[in-house]
C-alpha cells in the first residue's frame, strides 16, 4: 500500500470522508480517473479498491483530494452524490 494511504488512514484503519481542521469532503480516485466516495473505499458497499501498486486494474486507488468547489461528483460504485466545500463555480 502507498505510503500516503498508510498514513491518511485514522486510528481504525479507515480512510477518512472530510480533511480535518475544516471539514472539507474528500473524494478517491481510481487508477482509471473514477472517483469512488469514502465509503466505497474503505471496502463497504461491496467495492474491493485496492492501493496496491503492484494491481493493474481500474480498482486500484491512485489517488485522493479534497473537492473544494465544483458540481457534485458521484461515486462510480455506488451512485451517492459527494458535494463540494463551497458549491458550484459561478461562471
Amino acid at each position: 500500500m502507498p505510503d500516503h494511504f498508510t498514513r491518511l488512514r485514522d486510528s481504525s484503519k479507515r480512510l477518512p470522508a472530510y480533511a480535518w481542521p475544516g471539514g472539507y469532503p474528500i473524494i478517491y480516485i481510481m487508477s482509471d480517473g473514477e472517483v469512488l466516495c469514502p465509503d466505497c473505499a474503505n471496502g463497504e458497499n461491496g467495492a474491493e479498491p485496492t492501493a496496491d501498486p503492484e494491481d493493474h486494474s481500474d480498482w486500484r486507488l491512485d489517488g485522493h483530494a479534497i473537492h473544494w468547489e465544483g458540481d457534485p461528483e458521484f461515486c462510480c460504485h455506488c451512485g451517492a452524490e459527494i458535494e463540494s466545500a463551497y458549491g458550484s463555480v459561478e461562471d
